[in-house]
């Protein structure tokens, strides 16, 4: 079996969401400045930043935080599709993509990913998402996971109740992963945040682990 990292890494560079911190570090103790061995960092970050998940709390104002979520919904079989070519996608580009129907967690691959051959670049805003009625079909498929890869699951311009019928109805939403070395295809998914209390989302090491033949 091989493990797929399709996280971006967090640098000073890679887009960020309009007006977001992005994310940035400092240094406590550095031995090339303070003498000793020991280094400590601060760590400051917008938790939309690079590769993360969003929880229902995002949208839903008495929806779960990150701590909350079923690891089973971030662990699993999971299902890539290829979506290439379409600058938006509909209900009806899901319907026509073959997505298997046991299929419970679902990664798009789109144009998007080419974005991530130069990782660092100014965050475009004519990225592929889905549209409300794509979101609606996700909910009504029973998938408790889907995942973009780009910034965000709904278009720039897109409405709000994209994200709002994914997390009103608990679907764990992960952004910001890199396909463009993934074929379509099942693999096992592990997309897994730090335990931190009361947040809406939070950064995650996302890997696919490829199928025993």
């Amino acid at each position: 079996m091989v493990f797929i990292d399709i996280s971006v890494t967090v640098e000073k560079g890679i887009p960020i969401w309009t007006d977001s911190i992005g994310a940035s570090y400092t240094r406590a103790a550095d031995p090339e400045k303070t003498g000793g061995y020991v280094t400590v960092s601060h760590f400051k970050t917008d938790v939309h930043t690079g590769t993360h998940i969003d929880a229902p709390r995002h949208f839903v104002p008495d929806g779960k935080t990150i701590e909350a979520v079923p690891l089973d919904k971030l662990i699993g079989r999971c299902y890539v599709a290829d979506l290439s070519h379409h600058p938006q996608i509909t209900a009806k580009d899901l319907e026509n993509a073959g997505i298997p129907q046991d299929v419970e967690k679902l990664l798009l691959k789109t144009d998007n990913s080419k974005k991530w051959l130069r990782p660092l670049h100014e965050f475009d805003t004519e990225y592929c998402a889905l549209t409300k009625d794509a979101a609606d079909w996700v909910v009504r498929r029973g998938i408790h996971l889907i995942g973009i890869d780009y910034l965000s699951i709904q278009l720039y311009h897109g409405s709000d109740d994209t994200h709002i019928n994914l997390l009103k109805n608990e679907v764990v939403i992960l952004e910001t992963v890199n396909l463009l070395q993934t074929d379509p295809g099942y693999y096992n998914l592990i997309c897994l945040p730090p335990k931190i209390k009361g947040l809406e989302g939070m950064p995650v090491r996302a890997v696919l682990q490829t199928l025993e033949d």
